[in-house]
């Protein structure tokens, strides 16, 4: 049932993490060009995007701090952190930014490391996670 709960909710934060940084990245392109106005201002808060990173934002708060309570420190930081390969894979979808082997090889890396962090937090006898088991 615990590993139910992390699962989903790890995958509701990187959903709203996912969220605010499209957003952000969308509602400044529509807002162009940067420039320090209240025409830019109407320009960005004008965009539905801004309010699409406004959501994702508020739900990614509300949602780390539901996990914070419940889930070991250590793997839940390291897995909040999932949404810099969910963004770099959305971007190349939507967006058509580049996607290189480097970006390749970068978010293998990242998952790799977060599975290890979770390894090794599931194996120590001391960790909360297996106190409440």
């Amino acid at each position: 049932m615990k590993k139910r709960f992390y699962a989903i909710g790890f995958l509701v934060l990187i959903a709203f993490d996912t969220l605010a940084q499209i957003s952000f990245k969308l509602a400044g392109e529509h807002a162009l060009p940067l420039e320090f106005s209240s025409d830019w201002l109407l320009r960005v808060f004008g965009q539905i995007w801004i309010y699409g990173a406004f959501v994702g934002y508020v739900g990614a708060f509300f949602t780390w701090m539901t996990l914070l309570e419940h889930a070991p420190i250590g793997p839940a930081f390291a897995a909040s952190h999932l949404e810099v390969v969910s963004v770099l894979l959305l971007s190349a979808w939507l967006l058509n930014e580049p996607l290189t082997l480097h970006h390749l090889v970068g978010a293998v890396l990242i998952v790799a490391g977060i599975v290890c962090l979770g390894r090794a937090e599931a194996d120590d006898p001391h960790s909360p996670a297996e106190s409440a088991a």
